[in-house]
């Protein structure tokens, strides 16, 4: 059994974290575990490079507070102001004995009420559960999910990142 350790106790980053594993490798059995770990940077990261900085800290950091497990997985969702919208994105960042890689979500931009609450101080998750009516967005459907109509919500959104995130472990002759 392989054991994968994610950089969060939130229930989303975990499930999503499964959920790609399982799909990359489905002939292994992996046991997941949520750590809480600090990101090292806002709880509202603002740029893309704070954001992939945020997802390297989480798994380096679970990495030193679990140093048994196979793998260390780090995510960490964004914001970025470009050409007068807020884009929403967020980075994976995984980590082996041997191996690291990293990949980002697909980037979608902000309704303007929810950006003014972001520029205003607050974060992404809170914003959504004020516009939105909601209680705790970012561990539901998220953003995404209510953007979308949960045609894609939260938990897709980072699964698939994940997987291209594990594409040099499943093609490790090739990295």
């Amino acid at each position: 059994m392989k054991k994968v350790i994610i950089g969060s106790k939130n229930p989303i980053k975990i499930n999503a974290t499964k959920l790609a594993f399982e799909q990359m490798f489905p002939e292994q059995i992996f046991e997941f575990n949520g750590v809480n770990v600090s990101s090292n940077v806002d709880d509202q990261p603002s740029t893309d490079s704070e954001t992939l900085d945020g997802a390297k800290n989480r798994s380096n950091n679970v990495k030193i507070e679990c140093p048994d497990a196979d793998y260390w997985v780090g995510i960490e969702g964004g914001i970025e102001k470009k050409d007068h919208q807020t884009e929403v994105f967020a980075w994976m960042f995984i980590q082996s004995s041997t191996i690291e890689s990293k990949s980002r979500t697909a980037t979608f931009n902000l309704p303007k009420k929810i950006s003014e609450l972001i520029d205003s101080g607050m974060e992404l998750g809170d914003a959504d559960d004020i516009v939105f009516n909601r209680k705790n967005s970012k561990q539901n459907n998220g953003a995404v999910g209510i953007l979308t109509g949960n045609l894609i919500d939260r938990e897709k959104y980072y699964t698939h990142a994940i997987i291209m995130a594990l594409i040099p472990f499943n093609n490790m002759d090739l990295y």
